[in-house]
């Protein structure tokens, strides 16, 4: 399991959706299906409009690929919080990937740890195990974000998530920081069961934050593991000065 992290700097943000996109695309093409796991926030955002435009459209296999959520806030897909709302409306709505190949968290069930539940028992029907082989990865991408306070999905500083080592899938009763609304994250374990996981960082504001993580603070970040590849993309502004 990787846990050293392989750090790539790119020039600014858009030089860090390119490369995401080269990433994610050299994931995909190869084998039967794939999978890739989705994230929120900002950092992803060039990105998920960069795979709706050509030439990179073209270049991804549409019809075998799996898309994901590493975590979701409770609210409807409709709501401008929803995680996989934003995702659609961005890129997966405007690309021909299959209806049934889109995996949202389902966030219409009536609390979260029941969205938690469903969900994990969606990851295990697509795996085809109850049990997660280091082997044989989950995912083929995990995108990644890093918060100001230095959570990432939803997994926030001092939460119970945090230790969970059993379940793929939880909820989040109240997130650690704002939007204050309940969530739905998937695990450490789960998000390790990837053959490459991917950190998007970007903008001057997340120096300080990716500084600490990358020196080891205890943070969420800086806890997530990988089966396969453990890397951090991110733009000379967030870039640590050393």
């Amino acid at each position: 399991m990787s846990s050293r992290p392989n750090v790539i700097v790119v020039a600014d943000a858009a030089a860090l959706a390119e490369a995401a996109a080269q990433r994610l695309v050299a994931r995909v093409t190869q084998g039967d299906r794939a999978a890739v796991c989705l994230t929120g926030g900002s950092s992803p955002q060039r990105l998920y409009r960069l795979l709706a435009q050509e030439p990179w459209q073209s270049k991804v296999p549409w019809p075998r690929l799996h898309w994901f959520m590493g975590d979701d806030r409770f609210v409807p897909q409709s709501d401008a919080l929803s995680n996989m709302g934003a995702a659609r409306g961005l890129f997966l709505d405007r690309v021909p990937a299959p209806r049934q190949n889109l995996h949202p968290i389902p966030t219409e069930l009536a609390d979260p740890d029941l969205a938690a539940r469903a969900y994990e028992s969606d990851l295990k029907s697509f795996y085809g195990a109850d049990r997660l082989d280091p082997a044989r990865p989950l995912f083929d991408l995990v995108l990644m974000g890093l918060g100001n306070d230095g959570h990432t999905a939803s997994l926030f500083p001092r939460a119970a998530a945090l230790d969970e080592n059993a379940r793929w899938v939880v909820g989040v009763a109240k997130a650690g920081m704002e939007p204050y609304v309940p969530r739905v994250t998937l695990t450490f374990p789960a998000l390790a069961s990837s053959r490459e996981m991917l950190f998007l960082v970007e903008g001057a504001e997340k120096r300080n934050i990716l500084t600490r993580v990358l020196a080891g603070e205890e943070l969420p970040a800086a806890r997530a593991r990988c089966d396969g590849e453990l890397i951090w993309l991110v733009d000379r502004a967030a870039a640590p000065e050393n």
